[in-house]
């Protein structure tokens, strides 16, 4: 079918909560002539309550009006233990505290390089169905800054992704695993001994999805944006950041099941973040997002237009004198509590909405025991959903505005027994509550509705991994 994970749930193969961050990915590195490497790999083995993102509901028996997709008593929600194996790498140039050791009077380089590389193995014990699910994501990156930390430089940088993505079926040939590839360049400007940091930047995106049910997704976005960050007092910096987007889907887009808009979203951003104290920080930010839909032949397609912005209280529990907020913000024991608005273009109608509230607590104690706690519960707000047309002009509703509730939480702990090998864990809960059921075919009847099977907008999702890592 093609109403699936895409449209309706976030990527399924999560990163590794210590690939998101390099503080927590590296340890002390090794030298190799002018350049540092922190290779690393780790083994985990867990469980995961639902891997396929099935609904926790049921419907009637198939084909019978009403009956799920993607829920009982087609399909059961599918449990199962997962092992994941995660060689890494991160490089850069030799950091500043090594330059210096070689020469006192250390001088910054013209040029540095940083970039890193890691994939995932993922072998899945369980029923056939199960198994046949293993596969490989990955993820690489690398950036090149010319005359970083002068009043005027520039940076050229890409990545690429591999997601792992499966269709509630559970068929792997029918998957939406999907490929994103970036490219961009920025000029920075830090005049003033860096009291003032501007860049203006473009990137390019392009999401390629491997297997032909999800083809007609396929886009490609082009990103212009701004951003500066000017210290007016010690501790304190007024922040703007702003963006312009052109968000276009291939020539195979009339193909999928819900129709799809091309867009050029358009975000503004301004605000305060700074040390109120030596142990609190408040971050401000407050600006206008406008989708700018183009619908094309859907002239009652709904736009976004709206306040966005985002609030954040932050509380270290070491106090941070004399550091500005840039150096304040690297401090891993802290607790913080925030509220973000925002909206993005969606495979599910032209955009969704959200308003989300989140606390986040991050620990480490004594250089060995790393705790990172994030969770938070939003509301994504869509618009109305429309099949695609197929040449006529007449309005064909799939299904009105709707408001889903999204609630997430993740642990990750670590302790680390030397510099380099350390014993990890991660829970992870996320699970999206709704009262939406979405048709999973384009044949209404006349009165607008579908008379066939739907797709439940539930589900409930538990991981729980235990593992260990080797790092340097």
């Amino acid at each position: 079918m093609g109403l699936a994970a895409p449209l309706c749930v976030p990527q399924t193969a999560n990163a590794q909560e210590w690939l998101k961050d390099r503080r927590y990915q590296e340890g002390i590195g090794v030298r190799a002539g002018d350049f540092e490497l922190h290779p690393g790999i780790a083994a985990e083995i867990g469980y995961d309550s639902n891997w396929f993102l099935r609904s926790n509901k049921s419907g009637p028996v198939a084909p019978a009006p009403g009956s799920l997709v993607n829920g009982e008593p087609q399909v059961k929600t599918q449990d199962g233990a997962v092992l994941r194996i995660t060689p890494s790498i991160t490089f850069s140039t030799l950091g500043p505290q090594r330059r210096a050791g070689d020469n006192p009077e250390f001088v910054k380089p013209t040029l540095t390089l940083r970039g890193g590389l890691s994939a995932t193995y993922r072998e899945f014990f369980g029923p056939q169905l199960l198994r046949d699910q293993r596969n490989v994501s990955a993820q690489a990156n690398l950036r090149l800054d010319v005359l970083e930390g002068r009043p005027l430089g520039f940076a050229v940088f890409g990545g690429y992704e591999r997601t792992i993505q499966p269709n509630v079926v559970g068929n792997p040939d029918q998957s939406f695993n999907r490929n994103d590839v970036t490219g961009g360049a920025e000029i920075i400007t830090t005049p003033g001994g860096g009291t003032l940091d501007w860049r203006w930047g473009y990137q390019l995106r392009a999401t390629l999805f491997e297997d032909s049910a999800a083809v007609p997704y396929n886009n490609i976005t082009h990103d212009a944006y701004t951003k500066g960050n000017w210290r007016f007092r010690p501790r304190t910096a007024l922040q703007y950041d702003g963006s312009l987007r052109f968000r276009t889907y291939t020539s195979d887009a009339d193909r999928a099941s819900l129709a799809l808009y091309d867009s050029t979203p358009v975000r503004a951003r301004i605000g305060i973040n700074g040390l109120v104290t030596t142990r609190f920080a408040f971050l401000g930010l407050v600006g206008w997002g406008s989708s700018f839909n183009r619908p094309g032949s859907y002239p009652e397609v709904k736009q976004y237009n709206s306040v966005i912005g985002q609030a954040e209280l932050k509380f270290f529990l070491t106090p941070q004198p004399g550091e500005d907020v840039a150096n304040a913000s690297l401090t891993l024991s802290s607790i913080a509590v925030g509220y973000n608005r925002d909206f993005q273009p969606s495979y599910l109608g032209a955009h969704y909405g959200s308003d989300r509230g989140y606390a986040k607590v991050q620990y480490m104690f004594a250089g060995r025991l790393l705790l990172s706690l994030e969770g938070g519960v939003g509301a994504l707000s869509y618009p109305d959903i429309y099949f695609p047309r197929e040449g006529t002009t007449a309005p064909n509703r799939a299904h009105e505005a709707f408001t889903d509730i999204r609630a997430d939480g993740t642990l990750f702990g670590e302790y680390r027994f030397s510099n380099s090998f350390g014993l990890n864990t991660t829970l992870r809960y996320t699970a999206n509550f709704s009262d939406t059921q979405l048709p999973a075919s384009a044949v209404p009847t006349p009165g607008g509705t579908n008379s066939g099977q739907l797709y439940d907008m539930n589900f409930r999702r538990f991981e729980a991994f235990l593992g260990v890592r080797w790092f340097l």
